[in-house]
C-alpha cells in the first residue's frame, strides 16, 4: 500500500488565455506529447467557435464544459454476494476531468473532416445542450436515478 497520498501537480496557465483548466484541456487532448499541436488545435477549433456562435469561444467552451460535466455516477460495490450499482456524488477534480474526457472522446468520434471543426462542433453542440457527451452525462444521471434504491451501500 501507499504511504500517504501523492503531491498534488498544479498546472501552468496556457500561453494566450492565462487559464490551468485550458492547460488541462490541452494536455487530454495532446496524443504522443504533441504538445504545441494540441495548442493549435484548441485554439482553431475556438476560434472557429467563436465565428458561429458569434460569442467568445472561450465562454461558449466553459459553458459547453458546464453541460457535460456530471454531478452523480454509478460505482458497483459488493455487497454479500451481490453486486450493486450504488450512486455517488462526483468529486470536484473528477467532474472537469470525466467532462473533459468525454467531450474530446465525442468530439473524436465525430463525422467531420478535421479534429478542429470535430472539437468545434462537439462544443458548439455541448453549449447548446445538445450531442453525444451531454447524452453520456444525462445516461449517467439517468442510471443513477434508477439505483437510488441502493443509496444505503455507500462507503
Amino acid at each position: 500500500m501507499r504511504k500517504g497520498t501523492p503531491k498534488k501537480r498544479y498546472l501552468l496557465p496556457d500561453p494566450k488565455y492565462k487559464d490551468t483548466l485550458v492547460t488541462k484541456f490541452v494536455n487530454y487532448l495532446m496524443i504522443q506529447g504533441k504538445k504545441n499541436l494540441s495548442y493549435d488545435t484548441f485554439y482553431n477549433a475556438i476560434e472557429k467557435v467563436s465565428d458561429k456562435s458569434g460569442e467568445d469561444g472561450l465562454d461558449v467552451w466553459k459553458k459547453a464544459l458546464d453541460n457535460v460535466m456530471p454531478h452523480v455516477e454509478v460505482k458497483s460495490r459488493r455487497v454479500g454476494g451481490a453486486t450493486f450499482q450504488v450512486p455517488l456524488e462526483v468529486r470536484p477534480t473528477r467532474k472537469v476531468n470525466l467532462g473533459i474526457k468525454w467531450l474530446i472522446m465525442f468530439a473524436r468520434k465525430r463525422g467531420e473532416k478535421t479534429i478542429v471543426d470535430r472539437l468545434a462542433a462537439e462544443i458548439l453542440a455541448a453549449s447548446n445542450g445538445e450531442g453525444a457527451a451531454v447524452k453520456k452525462k444525462d445516461d449517467t444521471h439517468r442510471m443513477a436515478e434508477a439505483n437510488k434504491a441502493f443509496s444505503h451501500f455507500r462507503f
